[in-house]
């Protein structure tokens, strides 16, 4: 007959049994594109505000985050995979009501607007979302721009889908498309890229105003997620050296 003792040490003995067996969470992967001034390669080096928030953020816990580790993809491709792969994180992602149940989430990290940009010369006014349906509009495929093209009524046969960004600011600059829908600052950055000049340009209408996010497969460990939940949140407190915050000094260097 076993004892009450006996019992107990086999009780705290099958209990860690059953802890150690559980699977350990699969290890986080970073998937991210080129959208700057959020995220971006630099000389083959990760840039931007979403890249050096997650890695300040990181830095000391059990699993830091090194620019190395972050997957540079096309959008589409990363958003595939964020979507189909466990483990994966997504970045800079717009957090909208048609994505809010695909994924789980941390951040934000920043303010987003998602415009409509037009030629000034076109001289391009929208008064209404109507008005859209006679005009060609380049997306980036599964880009938040589309999607909210395609929610205030625009045709999927009015989208120009392309997976660069570099060749949308050229198609608009050269009349192949008349409006781009795509992040404000991130389009303003590629035609600078392309060698355009920013100021022969004009937003015509606003289509969301919202905020980026780190977005998580949705099978990811709750815990995983709270925990860079809560490493952005002391980023945010922690004092900066140039403004109020190292949150605030991060977007400083490229705001």
């Amino acid at each position: 007959m076993l004892t009450h003792p006996t019992l107990f040490l086999l009780g705290l003995a099958l209990s860690g049994a059953l802890l150690a067996a559980q699977p350990e969470p699969p290890a986080l992967h970073y998937l991210t594109e080129s959208f700057p001034p959020y995220n971006y390669s630099d000389s083959n080096v990760l840039r931007g505000i979403a890249v050096d928030l997650l890695v300040s953020a990181t830095q000391g816990s059990a699993q830091p985050v090194t620019r190395s580790q972050i997957r540079l993809l096309p959008w589409p491709r990363a958003y595939r995979m964020a979507l189909q792969e466990p483990g994966s994180v997504l970045f800079s992602t717009t957090r909208s009501a048609e994505r809010e149940t695909l994924f789980k989430w941390a951040g934000p990290i920043c303010a987003t607007r998602v415009v409509l940009l037009a030629l000034k010369s076109r001289q391009i006014r929208i008064d209404d979302p109507q008005q859209l349906r006679q005009y060609r509009i380049g997306v980036v495929p599964e880009d938040i721009g589309e999607v909210a093209s395609l929610r205030v009524g625009v045709p999927r046969k009015q989208l120009q889908r392309s997976s660069s960004a570099d060749a949308l600011a050229r198609q608009l600059h050269a009349g192949r498309i008349d409006l781009w829908a795509y992040d404000e600052h991130v389009a303003r950055w590629f035609l600078r890229n392309v060698r355009l000049d920013p100021e022969d340009f004009e937003v015509v209408h606003v289509l969301q105003e919202g905020e980026l996010w780190y977005a998580f497969h949705p099978q990811t460990d709750d815990q995983q997620v709270r925990q860079l939940q809560e490493a952005l949140d002391r980023v945010r407190r922690l004092p900066g050296k140039i403004g109020p915050s190292l949150y605030d000094d991060i977007l400083l260097n490229y705001l």
